[in-house]
């Protein structure tokens, strides 16, 4: 039985290098560094890897972020991939920059593919990985900061928040999202200068 490893991103070149898009830099990280590429499928491209002997499913849905519960449901019955094998990596406004926080269920923050997946799956009882990317916008301006590409100082500090996502999902894969969140779920040290 694998594990089904979601990033939550919106499909197209206008949203492709976004704050937004952080849960699919995640993936197309760990699919480069597995020798492994995504295939366009129903609902979303899917990369398999494994992880110490561990087979992981990554999917990164088509549905557009609002949908993004149509396309987790359907791979999760297509995969008979129970929830407890369910990681959804996403953006979080509510961190700054470089913070992970792993929960093995919560709200949906506000969080319009968390707010898909909880809806359509009827429950709120998965893991999730909420990746950082700050709140440095002025009022009223959240959209387009969400939406907006990363400034050069977080374009910098962006491959050291990647490869922390990566070791934070080969825990929960091999050793559990208890062992995650104990070793990942620490305050955030800038990458020297």
């Amino acid at each position: 039985m694998s594990y089904l490893v979601v990033g939550l991103g919106n499909i197209g070149p206008e949203y492709a290098d976004t704050r937004h898009n952080i849960g699919f830099c995640v993936l197309d990280a760990l699919a480069k560094a597995s020798n492994t590429s995504f295939s366009g499928l129903r609902y979303g491209s899917l990369a398999e890897m494994t992880f110490r002997g561990k087979s992981v499913l990554l999917l990164k849905p088509s549905t557009y972020m609002n949908l993004s519960g149509k396309a987790v449901n359907y791979w999760m019955r297509e995969t008979n991939t129970p929830l407890e094998r369910l990681l959804v990596v996403l953006d979080d406004l509510a961190l700054p920059l470089g913070t992970i926080r792993m929960r093995k269920q919560g709200s949906d923050g506000g969080h319009n593919g968390l707010r898909s997946i909880n809806l359509v799956l009827d429950t709120h009882a998965y893991t999730r990985l909420r990746v950082g990317i700050g709140s440095n916008f002025r009022r009223g301006r959240q959209v387009d900061y969400v939406l907006g590409p990363w400034d050069d100082d977080e374009l910098k500090e962006l491959p050291f928040v990647i490869d922390k996502c990566r070791g934070a999902i080969e825990v929960f894969v091999t050793q559990g999202p208890d062992r995650a969140m104990n070793t990942y779920n620490t305050t955030w040290t800038p990458s020297p200068a």
